[in-house]
């Protein structure tokens, strides 16, 4: 626990930083386009009800959709950039998250600030009138310095909100307190979820306490107090800023999914590139197609895929090839289509399988996906958040008329509790995950040659396509790496005792494999 409580230390200035900075601007752009809002729904119901409609309705869509939908608008948006001017908008990370966030921290402002002014008491309304004041002098001698605690109480509201959900902006490429849940979670690290969401609380907290500071002031006529929590809260957001201005941001980025096998491959990758002297920023969490669609915009330079799946999911084929001829056959599309190069195969395959407990398989005589067919309408099979959308499931489910009683999906690390809990009976399990071996799971075959080869993949994007540094760094990889040592690696990550972390998975790994 020490350790995994040291490595998450070390990694904190930047992850808070990160965070600081997204809710930080996120909060403030709110407040920027709130205000203009607030101003011209306050005596205006025509506008009032559309404007409080429209940001109540944001609220109803879950943060992380509300994140995932802005990366391919602004994918879109970046094509277009690029066509007309020569150069990409960035659709990963910081701005999507940046977007999302805002549009999350309007409402609790915008309904605090309306109901503020429309319940200020009618005669002092009358008497500032009286006195001959006009309307704009009126909003900001009067309305707005009356209705500011309210107000402000709108906005620590929201501030709590932004810096809840920036939690979830890890998965579109922002780095955040959340990448210590959601790689915590995967990897079954509790030490790291509970420190990624004792951070956030820590962080939330205090920040509510500085804005309740500038509240009090602003309520009590002491401008000397809200001046002060402003100061404090713009001084530590300077001072969470300043590890992240001490770092380079340029050099290379380097990719990674969900699952803990992207993971010590993304630390592998990074740990050469940094041994040439060159920064590296790992953006790890992302979801199988929006990898590669960062890849082919730039958004990423190096990331690891995987064959079956460029050729499925990005190719759009229905062929199963030999394993060399797909390999050549994804390299020269691949390159024409959107100018991504593969470097070259990893050495090991982690291809879909689909795997069952040993004492049930022994018992119903179910070897092979054929003669699962048969028992699969009285089981339930368990895969991860992307295997029934992809085309290997509708092949599997078309060509051996599989019918299950029940389709449940999970993180990768959960399928596999599922399974061994007996929540489910049949998962479609990774066949480079140690936890087959080490949960004594049978594999079953698969006579139709249904499922594609799934060789690991290196993929540099169109920009480091001819990179000749990142060339020479990432050459020894391939062919470097067998299943078995793979394996290892993987169970030292997902094994349920003395856990490693990523990071040391890819040091053990790198000396089992002779890399210099």
């Amino acid at each position: 626990m020490n350790s995994r409580l040291r490595s998450a230390l070390r990694l904190l200035p930047q992850y808070l930083g990160d965070h600081v900075l997204l809710s930080a601007a996120a909060l403030a752009l709110g407040i920027a386009l709130s205000l203009p809002l607030l101003i011209a729904a306050r005596r205006s119901a025509q506008v009032r009800w559309p404007v409080l409609a429209a940001a109540s309705l944001i609220q109803t869509v879950p943060g992380i959709a509300l994140l995932a939908l802005f990366y391919p608008l602004l994918l879109g948006l970046s094509a277009l950039t690029h066509r007309l001017l020569g150069w990409r908008l960035p659709a990963l990370g910081f701005l999507p998250s940046l977007l999302a966030l805002t549009l999350y921290s309007i409402l609790p402002i915008l309904r605090n600030g309306i109901t503020a002014i429309l319940n200020l008491e009618p005669a002092i309304l009358q008497a500032a009138r009286g006195v001959g004041m006009t309307s704009r002098q009126r909003l900001l001698r009067v309305e707005l310095p009356l209705s500011a605690p309210m107000l402000m109480a709108g906005v620590r509201t929201s501030a709590v909100w932004v810096i809840g959900t920036a939690t979830l902006a890890t998965p579109v490429g922002q780095t955040s307190l959340g990448n210590y849940i959601f790689t915590g979670l995967q990897m079954e690290d509790w030490v790291w979820v509970l420190f990624g969401c004792g951070a956030a609380v820590a962080l939330a907290l205090a920040t509510d306490q500085l804005l309740a500071l500038i509240e009090f002031g602003l309520a009590r006529r002491r401008p000397a107090l809200a001046w002060l929590g402003l100061a404090v809260l713009l001084a530590g957001v300077g001072a969470a800023a300043a590890p992240l201005h001490a770092q380079s941001r340029g050099g290379y980025v380097v990719g990674a999914k969900n699952f803990s096998e992207q993971y010590i491959l993304a630390s592998l990758i990074a740990r050469r590139i940094r041994a040439t002297g060159h920064p590296v920023t790992e953006r790890t969490g992302l979801g199988s197609s929006l990898a590669f669609q960062a890849l082919a915009a730039n958004e990423l330079d190096v990331y690891v895929d995987y064959s079956g799946t460029l050729w499925d999911d990005v190719l759009h084929r229905t062929s199963r090839p030999s394993r060399q001829r797909m390999l050549r056959e994804l390299r020269t599309s691949l390159r024409r289509r959107y100018g991504v190069e593969l470097l070259g195969a990893l050495g090991y395959e982690n291809a879909y399988v689909l795997a069952m407990r040993r004492g049930e398989a022994d018992a119903l005589d179910i070897h092979t996906i054929a003669q699962l067919a048969r028992a699969a309408p009285h089981l339930t099979l368990g895969a991860d958040l992307e295997f029934f959308a992809r085309p290997v499931w509708k092949a599997l489910e078309r060509r051996y008329g599989l019918h299950f009683r029940a389709l449940r999906q999970y993180e990768p690390t959960f399928m596999y509790h599922a399974l061994m809990s007996r929540e489910v009976d049949v998962i479609a399990a990774f066949s480079s995950d140690g936890r087959i071996r080490a949960d004594h799971l049978v594999v079953l075959q698969d006579p139709l040659h249904v499922i594609p080869p799934y060789d690991a993949v290196l993929l540099l994007s169109p920009h480091r396509a001819h990179d000749p540094l990142l060339r020479r760094a990432l050459e020894p990889l391939i062919g470097a790496i067998p299943i078995a040592l793979m394996r290892r690696a993987n169970y030292r990550v997902d094994r349920p005792r003395h856990k490693r972390s990523p990071r040391q998975a890819a040091e053990w790994l790198a000396h089992a494999a002779h890399l210099r």
